[in-house]
């Protein structure tokens, strides 16, 4: 029997720990809720008796923010830092907390932090195989120095062993793969058919086949136009058969806000004394007269006081924080969320539903993935308090693909697969600090490369040299060296050749401090459906336009960003206003304008230390101090 902090470690727990003593990479392969968390835990303590560094790395810079808190609190202030792009704090400190993002950015700029750099978590290491941000992990992984020992975590990962054996390959030590697919506490997967409710897919099977599927009995009748059962109908249900607290996921913001309204209306989970205490809760919490005010706050607060709740990435995180102190307070009974919620966010429950399984992904609607069904159905089951934990599927079987929907429940069977793609800023930097053949040999390395088995490396290998000649054309590489130019690219990791062109030219002399402002939104700005903006006077917009005739590449390009339609916002809120009236300039969620001018800020710090001018820096130096205004680190 094994003890860590005083509690008995499991058989996965034991052997991940062990393979980390000796020296070994570990990738851990286990159900969600079976205490991954607790093996990182280990690595930092290991880290820390030995005097190195470990780096904590996540997918997103909420998972980050929490991991933060909740490391400071074991291991004191002085101790752990942030870094996410937007948010530095404690640079210095032995344990680091950081997106996956910033540490390949670190490898790539050479950073010399990662000399002392013992080993790296990667929370969530599935995120690997996205098709946006797989490249980033990738790279992170290849970049490393040979003497950094990771710990990928993540729930169940079929192909953990070829993963392992990648890794193992071209970071020339041993990587073990340890596995846990039975969970703490055991999963049920059940049908809430929206015509009969609660069902199995056998059963829903049967109706839908038989030849009188759409006509019901009704009170004796037989009828057309059945009723169809609500989420309502659900929740009441799972309060009747003691199957709450609940989490119920939706693939819309708005539903989720609706749907809790709804619910709040017409009935309350809170006695008088529960009541009180969110009341408490929501005094402590959110402070801010201007947070106060807001719709949202008193829709969210109407509900809390009823045991009900909603949790989504356009809220602001104030709010988010509050919903999840009281959600972990047991003080909600029922949290209708997006799948933002379940991406990392410790706070298991008894049942989690799914209001539909199909959800739009920015290209089409589809069937959830296997691994995302269990991301979020793993949110089932407390340990210590439920013998089962429940994940119900809400069904329409009149348009549902019964088959799918069984393939995707019985089991996580989606393989991690390589998503590489090769960046500009990745060429400036293997230019930069490698020779010719350590790049073949990079270029060789991705796991897009190993899972073809060497078939495609010639593929990528070309991609490189012709991306190569396109930075030679531009002036970003010349005589196999990396230029100025070039040099400024390959510090800036997002629209890096549009950056460059735009404050590396002569085109900067031309920019206010504003407009330099209003163009990093632009490349940022990622409009959503029924997102809509007043219109307004938009004459730096107008100004830059003109400017750009010249430049058909530039104009053709900003033409499309739409600058026109932000720049009022934007305008209102560097020229002073308060964050409250922002709102009537927009239909943009609070915590959208929130994230936007987090990423706006990142992407101005990116050009502010890749320029070497002075002057533009200071410049960059007081926008940031401008949007900032103590709205970001306020409502972090």
């Amino acid at each position: 029997m094994v003890e860590f902090r005083g509690l008995t470690l499991d058989r996965f727990q034991v052997e991940a720990t062990q393979f980390l003593t000796e020296g070994h990479s570990v990738v851990v392969s286990a159900a969600t809720g079976t205490g991954k968390t607790i093996i990182a835990d280990y690595v930092i303590d290991k880290a820390f008796t030995e005097g190195k560094k470990v780096f904590y790395t996540s997918p997103i810079k909420a998972l980050s923010n929490q991991k933060f808190s909740e490391f400071k609190q074991l291991y004191g202030d002085k101790n752990v830092g942030i870094l996410t792009g937007d948010v530095v704090q404690n640079p210095t400190a032995p344990l680091l907390i950081m997106t996956t993002e910033i540490y390949r950015n670190m490898l790539l700029a050479d950073d010399p932090i990662t000399d002392h750099l013992k080993a790296v978590v990667f929370d969530e290491i599935h995120f690997l195989g996205d098709k946006e941000r797989g490249t980033v992990w990738e790279e992170a992984i290849i970049f490393s120095p040979e003497h950094v020992r990771f710990l990928c975590l993540s729930a169940t990962i079929p192909n953990a062993r070829q993963f392992a054996n990648w890794i193992q390959a071209i970071k020339h030590h041993d990587v073990k793969v340890v596995t846990e697919k039975k969970r703490a506490v055991p999963l049920q997967h059940q049908f809430y058919d929206i015509r009969f409710g609660m069902s199995t897919l056998k059963e829903i099977k049967q109706r839908k086949h038989h030849p009188n599927y759409k006509q019901f009995k009704k009170r004796g009748r037989r009828t057309k136009r059945p009723p169809k059962l609500t989420h309502l109908d659900l929740i009441k249900q799972l309060r009747h058969k003691q199957h709450i607290p609940c989490i119920y996921f939706c693939f819309s913001r708005a539903a989720t806000q609706d749907k809790a309204d709804e619910l709040a209306q017409r009935t309350s989970f809170l006695t008088k004394e529960q009541q009180q205490k969110v009341h408490e809760h929501i005094d402590n919490i959110i402070t801010d007269p201007d947070v106060q005010t807001l719709e949202t706050t008193h829709i969210l607060c109407s509900c809390l006081e009823r045991g009900v709740a909603f949790h989504h990435a356009g809220i602001l995180p104030v709010l988010k924080e509050l919903v999840e102190v009281l959600f972990a307070e047991k003080l909600v009974f029922v949290l209708y969320a997006t799948e933002t919620f379940a991406v990392g966010i410790n706070l298991p429950t008894k049942t989690v539903c799914f209001n539909s399984l199909e959800k739009y992904d920015g290209i089409e609607f589809r069937y959830l993935h296997s691994r995302e069904y269990f991301q979020l159905a793993g949110r089932a089951g407390r340990r210590g308090l439920d013998k089962i934990g429940y994940a119900i599927s809400v069904i329409d079987p009149e348009y549902a693909d019964l088959n799918t929907i069984a393939n995707m429940t019985a089991g996580d069977t989606d393989p991690l697969q390589s998503q590489y793609k090769l960046s500009y800023n990745t060429v400036l930097n293997l230019v930069a600090n490698h020779t010719p053949a350590e790049r073949e040999t990079i270029l060789t390395s991705s796991l897009y490369t190993y899972q073809t088995a060497g078939k495609h490396a010639e593929r990528i290998v070309k991609q490189f040299h012709k991306k190569k000649q396109y930075l030679e054309d531009l002036d970003y590489i010349k005589d196999d060296k990396v230029t100025e130019r070039g040099e400024f690219a390959r510090k800036v990791y997002q629209a890096e050749l549009m950056l460059t062109e735009l404050f590396m030219t002569s085109l900067t002399e031309h920019f206010s401090d504003f407009q330099m402002m209003l163009l990093c939104a632009a490349l940022e700005f990622e409009p959503r459906p029924n997102m809509q903006f007043r219109k307004k006077h938009a004459p730096a917009t107008k100004e830059l336009l003109v400017l750009f005739k010249e430049y058909p590449g530039i104009y053709s390009f900003f033409k499309k960003r739409r600058m026109e339609k932000i720049e009022p916002m934007l305008a209102a809120w560097y020229n002073g206003k308060e964050f409250i009236e922002l709102l009537d300039l927009t239909t943009m969620p609070e915590g959208d304008i929130i994230r936007f001018f987090r990423r706006i800020i990142d992407v101005i710090q990116q050009v502010q230390h890749a320029t070497q001018d002075a002057s533009l820096r200071h410049k960059l130096k007081e926008i940031v101090t401008r949007i900032d205004r103590g709205i970001v680190q306020v409502h972090l």
